[in-house]
């Protein structure tokens, strides 16, 4: 069959028509410069995946100034013209994409790249960034008010980032939900000891400086990186169940320690791998410093950090956190009761265990030290608003909705549930909506209104 020529004019124009509309939808487009979490709507960046950070740096106590090269190989999401990096105060002199030069620009704390070339959507690239300065610490209201980041002591820096402060340091995509593997190498003057995260590949001293290679080879979010730098007296081993222990201990705060740091994280590393599935990282350990200026300890991952010698309590809520929190990550900042409230749960389970307390005591001891009226309850445990994220409420009415739930299920179903999640979301994320659905599926029961009841209504609720 032959076509008139009005009909092959036709045709033309709709081919011509249709390359023009395909060639519009697959033009390169920017990655968005936020992944769009309703706390912190800058933090994270569209249009990659970050897989891995090399991050080399070099920090000099004397005058505060770090210099570093950090190189993110990253899987593009889209085919992309300019990409986005989250990078606070420092200042970057040049950026690579695949080993050429890049150009890039800068709006406050977002650092844009324009690659030479488009990056086709699925192809892996790697952007290198060398910057420099002197990091200063964060502070406001959202970490109990105390200062966090990247903060300098007596000796060198103890650093604990969340949730916001590791683009203080290194730039990156800094949000939770963009977990990647880590090569960190620390120069630090002859004398002192870079401690960070993972395993310790090597160390060695070269022209009045010592380096270290630590390398985190399990995905890991941003704002549990540290190159915490200073004196530190170091016991390694293993625990009495075989997994390898490192703990740093300031010997300022040796001396006064009440507490055996080195056997309390061993036992409670053992028992949480009974108690929440296999543990899972490759070395578990302790950072602690004396930093008087920072009024909290950070759940780094594998070797949470203490800004001084804390109580054993303490010590088994971080450790809890590498299950809840450092693996299984939150989807969103609002989800953060997922780590707080699991982590101050198994303070409760911890004292069980020992037999000072039952869980369900503890629930009742802070269900009845607080007043209908306090404004402990006029928090929703389930989106705490970002200021007030780390509220106690996001804690203990966190703990309280386990201990419900666990009476509600009962323990046979509530102690399947809890290596039931850690398993499931094993190196991810999750919400609540995702604890939710699998509590239901684990118990047989539709558990609405007590998940309705404790996190996502105001006021206390009634027994």
């Amino acid at each position: 069959m032959a076509l008139s020529r009005s009909a092959r004019i036709g045709a033309v124009v709709t081919a011509a028509a249709s390359f023009f509309v395909i060639a519009a939808s697959s033009a390169p487009t920017p990655g968005a410069p936020g992944i769009g979490d309703p706390y912190f709507p800058q933090l994270g960046n569209g249009g990659f995946d970050a897989r891995h950070y090399d991050l080399d740096i070099a920090y000099a106590p004397d005058t505060g100034r770090m210099d570093g090269r950090t190189t993110l190989r990253a899987l593009a999401t889209q085919d992309l013209s300019s990409f986005d990096l989250d990078l606070q105060q420092l200042q970057v002199t040049r950026v690579e994409v695949d080993g050429r030069r890049a150009r890039f620009t800068r709006d406050g704390d977002e650092i844009t790249v324009t690659p030479r070339d488009v990056l086709r959507e699925g192809r892996t690239f790697t952007v290198s960034v060398t910057y420099g300065g002197v990091p200063e610490a964060l502070g406001g209201p959202i970490v109990f008010g105390s200062r966090y980041g990247w903060m300098k002591t007596d000796d060198g820096v103890f650093v604990a980032c969340e949730p916001n402060a590791a683009s203080t340091w290194f730039p990156s995509s800094d949000h939770p939900a963009d977990k990647a593997t880590y090569d960190i190498r620390i120069k630090a003057p002859e004398g002192l000891t870079g401690v960070s995260n993972g395993r310790l590949v090597s160390t060695y001293d070269r022209h009045g400086s010592t380096y270290t290679h630590w390398r985190e080879s399990r995905p890991m979010a941003t704002y549990l990186a540290t190159a915490t730098i200073g004196k530190f007296d170091v016991r390694t081993g293993r625990t009495p169940g075989g997994i390898p222990i490192y703990v740093a201990i300031d010997p300022v705060l040796k001396n006064g320690n009440s507490v055996d740091v080195y056997a309390v994280t061993a036992a409670a590393t053992d028992y949480w791998s009974q108690v929440f599935g296999p543990y899972p990282f490759e070395e578990t350990g302790a950072i602690v410093d004396d930093m008087p200026d920072a009024g909290f300890s950070l759940e780094v991952q594998s070797k949470p950090a203490y800004s001084a010698v804390r109580n054993e309590t303490t010590i088994v809520h971080e450790l809890a956190h590498q299950w809840f929190g450092d693996s299984v990550s939150v989807a969103q900042w609002k989800d953060i009761w997922l780590n707080e409230g699991f982590a101050t749960y198994a303070q409760w389970l911890w004292a069980e265990h020992q037999g000072t307390r039952s869980a369900h005591d503890s629930f009742l001891a802070g269900y009845n030290s607080r007043p209908a009226d306090s404004a402990f309850w006029q928090i929703k445990v389930a989106d705490p608003q970002r200021d007030t994220m780390f509220s106690s409420a996001v804690y203990q009415r966190g703990a309280m909705t386990l201990q419900a739930l666990r009476e509600r299920i009962g323990d046979t179903a509530f102690f399947r549930l809890l290596p039931a999640w850690t398993k499931l979301h094993r190196y991810g994320n999750a919400s609540t909506a995702d604890f939710i659905r699998l509590a239901e599926h684990v118990s047989g029961q539709q558990l609405d209104d007590l998940f309705d009841t404790w996190l996502f209504s105001t006021g206390k609720p009634a027994l």
